[in-house]
C-alpha cells in the first residue's frame, strides 16, 4: 500500500507566538467508517483557528516566548489512499473535500470519518474544494435563517466566512450589504458581485444601510466575526425593520464568536448562534456509521457540504475570488511570516502539501 516510512503524516502546528512550525506525527488508525486521505490542500479559517490575520500578526510581533506547538484545521481536500471497514461509498483513487475539527488538519495526510466526505466533481481543484467546510457552514446560516428572495441582508465581517455567507445569500435571490472596516475585504466582495459595501470608520454604515433597503429596513443581518459585536449590534439596531409601535423585528444570525450584551431594545428579534455545517457534525455515530434517513432529515452536514461541491463546480459559489494566498506546505513556516506582515491584504489561506 504505501512506501517506506509512510507510517509519519507532516502536520501545520501552531504556537503561542503566533507562529507556525512542521511538525512530525503518526497517521491515526483507519477506524472502520473512515478514510485515509494523501491531502492535497487545506484552507485556513482565520476567526477561529488563529483568531484572526490580525491577531496573528499581533503575537508575531509580540515578545511572548514560544509554547507547545499544536496541530490545528477542519477542511482539506485529497485522495483517497485506503477506507476502512464498512465503508461503501468511497475506494482508493477518489478524489474528496474532508472536514471536521480534529480529523481534516492541516496535514499531508488525514484520516476522516466517511460522512465528512463528499466526492469532488472532476472540474472542481483540491484548493476549491477545502472551502466545503465554511463553505457548508455558510449554507446551514442561510437555512437557519430562512431567509426569503428579494429580501434584505446585512453581513458584518468580510472575512472568509463572511464572504461565503454573503454569496449563498445572494445566490438564494437575497438583497445583500457587507461591513466591514478592512477596505480590502469590502473590494474583494465588490469584485465578486456583492449589492453593495459600507466601510465603517470611512463611512456612516447606517446611512449607506437604510437607503439601500429604501427605508425598509433590513430582513436579516449575519454577524460573521468574533469578539465584542455591541457596537455592530448598536448600529444595526437602526437598520432593522421597525413595527409602527416601535418594535425592532428581523433575524440575527451568529456564526461565529461574537457576544454582545442582549439589549431590550431588540427583544422582538429572532436571535440565533449558528456555528455548525448542519446536523450530523459531531455525532461520531453518523460520522463513522450509517448517514440519516433522507426521507426524515433532507439536509444534512453532508448534503450540505455536496451542494457546496456542486455549487463551486456550476461556478455559482465563487471560492477563488476569496483565495488570495496558497503557500507549499515546506515552506509554510518562511512564508506566513512573510505575508502576516500585511494582514489587512490576507483572506482565503490555502496550504499546498504536495
Amino acid at each position: 500500500m504505501w512506501g517506506i516510512g509512510m507510517n509519519k503524516k507532516r502536520i501545520i502546528a501552531a504556537r503561542g507566538n503566533g507562529r507556525v512550525t512542521l511538525v512530525e506525527e503518526a497517521i491515526p488508525e483507519i477506524k472502520p467508517g473512515s478514510l485515509l486521505v494523501e491531502v492535497h490542500n487545506s484552507l485556513v479559517s482565520p476567526g477561529s483557528e488563529v483568531g484572526g490575520w490580525r491577531n496573528l500578526h499581533n503575537q508575531q510581533s509580540s515578545s511572548s516566548s514560544e509554547s507547545q506547538s499544536r496541530p490545528f484545521g477542519y477542511a482539506n481536500a485529497g485522495i483517497v489512499e485506503e477506507v476502512g471497514e464498512s465503508v461503501t461509498k468511497f475506494k482508493p483513487g477518489d478524489r474528496v473535500a474532508c472536514m471536521g475539527g480534529g480529523y481534516a488538519l492541516h496535514s499531508n495526510y488525514a484520516v476522516v470519518p466517511h460522512n465528512l466526505c463528499v466526492a469532488l466533481p472532476d472540474n472542481v481543484t483540491f484548493a476549491q474544494g477545502a472551502y466545503g467546510h465554511l463553505a457548508a457552514t455558510a449554507v446551514h446560516v442561510f437555512r437557519r435563517g430562512q431567509s426569503s428572495f428579494g429580501e434584505f441582508v446585512a453581513v458584518v465581517g468580510l472575512g472568509v466566512l463572511g464572504q461565503l455567507c454573503a454569496m449563498i445569500h445572494r445566490l438564494a435571490g437575497s438583497l445583500v450589504i457587507g461591513w466591514d472596516a478592512i477596505p480590502f475585504r469590502a473590494e474583494t466582495a465588490k469584485n465578486w458581485g456583492i449589492d453593495t459595501v459600507a466601510i465603517p470608520g470611512k463611512e456612516d454604515e447606517v446611512e449607506i444601510t437604510r437607503a439601500f433597503t429604501d427605508g425598509q429596513g433590513l430582513d436579516t443581518a449575519v454577524i460573521a466575526f468574533g469578539g465584542d459585536a455591541n457596537m455592530a449590534v448598536q448600529q444595526l439596531q437602526k437598520c432593522f425593520k421597525c413595527s409602527p409601535d416601535g418594535h425592532l423585528m428581523g433575524r440575527l444570525m451568529i456564526p461565529g464568536g461574537a457576544w454582545f450584551d442582549f439589549p431590550r431594545t431588540i427583544t422582538n428579534m429572532d436571535i440565533c448562534r449558528v456555528g455548525r455545517t448542519g446536523p450530523g457534525y459531531h455525532d461520531e455515530e453518523w460520522e463513522f456509521g450509517v448517514d440519516y434517513p433522507p426521507v426524515v432529515m433532507r439536509w444534512t452536514t453532508q448534503t450540505n457540504l455536496k451542494l457546496c461541491m456542486r455549487l463551486i463546480s456550476e461556478g455559482k459559489f465563487n471560492v477563488d475570488a476569496i483565495t488570495t494566498h496558497k503557500i507549499p506546505l515546506v515552506d509554510v513556516e518562511s512564508r506566513l511570516a512573510e505575508i502576516i506582515q500585511k494582514p489587512d491584504k490576507m483572506l482565503g489561506i490555502v496550504f499546498e502539501m504536495n
